[in-house]
């Protein structure tokens, strides 16, 4: 009830700062995270967060998902050292926390999935599946454009954040922002099976509900059992992706490997700051060295999980 009377309050303010950049190109670009749920996306934009190199959403940010170019405006005022007078607002920090529970972070600056923010665009907000037809005539891409820019404007950064509730739209992505870049985690799928398992225990007090966005395939994997239905959902959402970035030009587009990732962050580090160097943002500073993470579930040996996986990929 707050969140909705304050984003109510703030709205007259929000629109006169979206008047300014509706015919506005963006200055920065944008950073969208696809891939399957548990395939490292949390631990990716942690990291990431913490180089500094990109702004995101944060728990924080994420109050104001009707009115983000305020709320980045206020985060700004609150967050940043140059208005901290003498430590007054000390307790908050930049230094993201790496843990998170099934993409849940804490702290104020920790990042946030932005789910609302996302669905407000959508026509009706409680499906996960579209075609990239009905986006183009139902989302209001101007105001989403818009907003992202405002919102780049005022932390002078590329903007990174989740979007794999649109892992199937790739194309329609592509083509409504002027500067993207996308950003594919990819993890081994018997790894990425068993965490898929362990996170609907952990949400739904068991393996048989269905955990995450859904999907096209839903009705022809809603019967099957609980291993081949994940070994189903791992499947098709990577391979929707794959299809969806073959028509994505190189400099928008990257692949990282969760594994290869958790032992070594530098090299994706280079290869982002290429890409973003590409799109007009330089990259000032030096990297500050990460890791190496635990990649969790390495070398499974699973035959029921690789069994299942293989009915899909043959």
């Amino acid at each position: 009830m707050l969140l909705a009377e304050l984003g109510g309050d703030l709205q007259p303010a929000e629109q006169k700062l979206l008047d300014i950049r509706r015919s506005a190109q963006m200055a920065f670009p944008l950073v969208l995270v696809m891939g399957p749920s548990r395939s490292g996306t949390t631990l990716f934009v942690q990291w990431l967060a913490n180089t500094g190199v990109v702004a995101y959403p944060t728990n924080l940010l994420s109050r104001f998902y009707q009115t983000p170019i305020i709320g980045a405006k206020i985060q700004l005022l609150l967050t940043d050292s140059r208005y901290d007078f003498r430590h007054e607002l000390a307790e908050f920090t930049q230094q993201v926390d790496y843990g998170s529970e099934n993409g849940k972070t804490r702290g104020a600056l920790a990042p946030n999935e932005f789910w609302y923010f996302w669905r407000r665009f959508l026509s009706d907000p409680a499906r996960d599946v579209w075609t990239d037809r009905e986006l183009s005539t139902s989302m209001d891409v101007q105001t989403l454009s818009a907003e992202f820019a405002g919102i780049m404007d005022v932390f002078r950064k590329p903007f990174l954040l989740k979007a794999m509730l649109f892992n199937y739209n790739i194309p329609f992505l592509n083509k409504i922002f002027d500067k993207v870049i996308f950003i594919r985690l990819v993890r081994d799928p018997i790894s990425n099976i068993a965490s898929m398992l362990d996170a609907r225990k952990k949400q739904n007090g068991n393996i048989e509900q269905w955990y995450s966005f859904n999907i096209p395939e839903y009705e022809q994997l809603k019967d099957l059992a609980p291993r081949e239905q994940v070994a189903g959902q791992i499947y098709y959402v990577n391979k929707a992706i794959g299809e969806g970035l073959d028509g994505v030009a190189g400099q928008n587009q990257m692949t990282v490997r969760y594994e290869e990732f958790c032992k070594n962050p530098e090299p994706v580090y280079r290869e982002l700051v290429a890409k973003l160097d590409q799109h007009g943002y330089k990259v000032t500073g030096d990297y500050s060295p990460a890791g190496p993470f635990r990649a969790t579930r390495t070398d499974m040996d699973e035959p029921e999980l690789l069994e299942a996986y293989r009915k899909f990929s043959g």
